[in-house]
């Protein structure tokens, strides 16, 4: 055991230590909270750098996926507006056979009814050739005596055997005609169920093309998280739709100057030769007397969408041109879908968004109220047909310039 003066000195050191260290707590307290905050800073701060991290490469792989599918997207798009076009074509060929074979059905009841009447005239010669002379030349020598009766007699046997036989051949050329318009209408049957077996399958092809791209069209917009995200894509989608009227726009400018320089080049040739150039070709487009008066490009129940608005037409149904123009753009466009755009002239372009099919080429003249498309079959609420107007490459609003909507 331990003296008591060592246990005494024992204790007076216990009693110093806890003191010392009594007056040393608070600022030392002090200083490791400082700094523990800053570590519980510096962790929250390397966290937040983290999450920021993993945000970026999510947003990354998001927008990659996207970038695919709107790829994967265009090239079906592309496809099914090549089936649904192949498909109307297959069923304009279909009318057309139709029609054909009626027409031939016609004549083969027509021709059926001459036929009857020819036979009914045969007939009617037989009897009267019997009636004349028992229809023997040979018996009229035979029984009569007077010569001039017998020449008579004989002119007419002669007169009704020429007509006999002019009747029976036309009677066999009307048969021979018969029989190939049968020929005829057996072939236009046949190829008129081929084209019919077609138009199924391909009917088939566009249902499993429609559903893919709607899929696909639908694992698209399920890669916006928010609606911020879906209004930057829509704005995105307008900047493309921009620059593309602002490159065709350079386009149809390039291509006026230089039909203006033919035509002064044209006038000045004429003023040499003495002569007198007639006047220019005027090109007809949108202005200020049809404000308000021109035709809706489908019906359907319409809603504003970005710079032109949406109709909700039925799907396969037409769309027309609102206009007389020329076609400087037919193909996909991210945010419109299948694009036609129509060139008026005087600065007037058309935009027909959304179809399923175009209907023209680029180059192709289109009249007024002529289809330039088939609508898609609406699939959501910002679904459509779209439209869009634009003069000297600026929007304006499709409504003032349409007639009342009904």
């Amino acid at each position: 055991m331990p003296s008591p003066v060592r246990a005494a000195r024992l204790s007076l050191l216990s009693v110093a230590a806890l003191s010392a260290a009594l007056a040393v707590t608070p600022a030392q307290a002090r200083q490791d909270k400082s700094q523990a905050e800053q570590a519980a800073a510096k962790q929250k701060l390397s966290n937040v750098h983290q999450e920021l991290q993993a945000l970026d490469k999510r947003q990354t792989a998001t927008a990659a996926r996207r970038d695919r599918l709107n790829a994967e997207l265009a090239k079906q798009t592309t496809a099914l507006a090549a089936a649904a076009r192949a498909l109307r074509d297959t069923d304009a060929q279909l009318a057309a056979k139709q029609q054909q074979l009626e027409q031939l059905q016609q004549q083969r009841a027509d021709l059926q009814q001459k036929l009857a009447g020819q036979r009914a005239a045969i007939a009617d010669l037989l009897r009267a050739s019997y009636a004349l002379g028992h229809g023997s030349d040979l018996r009229l020598l035979l029984d009569n005596e007077d010569v001039g009766r017998i020449a008579r007699a004989l002119v007419y046997s002669r007169y009704f055997q020429q007509d006999r036989v002019q009747k029976v051949q036309q009677l066999m050329a009307s048969l021979a005609q018969l029989q190939t318009l049968e020929g005829q209408i057996t072939a236009e049957q046949q190829a008129l169920q081929a084209q019919r077996a077609q138009r199924e399958q391909q009917s088939r092809q566009l249902a499993r093309q429609r559903a893919a791209q709607q899929k696909l069209a639908a694992a698209a917009d399920a890669t916006y998280q928010d609606q911020a995200q879906r209004l930057a894509a829509l704005k995105q989608d307008e900047q493309s739709l921009n620059n593309l009227v602002d490159r065709l726009q350079k386009q149809i400018d390039q291509a006026m100057r230089e039909a203006a320089a033919r035509e002064a080049a044209r006038q000045a040739a004429a003023r040499r030769h003495g002569g007198k150039a007639p006047p220019p070709i005027a090109v007809g487009g949108a202005g200020a007397n049809i404000r308000g008066n021109l035709p809706w490009p489908a019906s359907g129940e319409v809603h504003s969408y970005g710079n032109g608005v949406l109709i909700r037409a039925a799907g396969g149904s037409e769309v027309h041109a609102v206009a007389n123009g020329r076609v400087v753009y037919a193909g996909f466009l991210r945010g419109y879908g299948m694009l036609l755009i129509l060139n008026h002239g005087n600065g007037w372009m058309s935009m027909y968004g959304n179809n399923e099919a175009l209907l023209h080429n680029v180059g192709d003249a289109v009249k007024a109220g002529q289809a330039v498309g088939t609508a898609a079959p609406p699939t959501g609420v910002n679904t459509g047909a779209y439209f869009e107007l634009r003069h000297d490459g600026k929007p304006v609003d499709p409504r003032s310039w349409l007639a009342q909507h009904r």
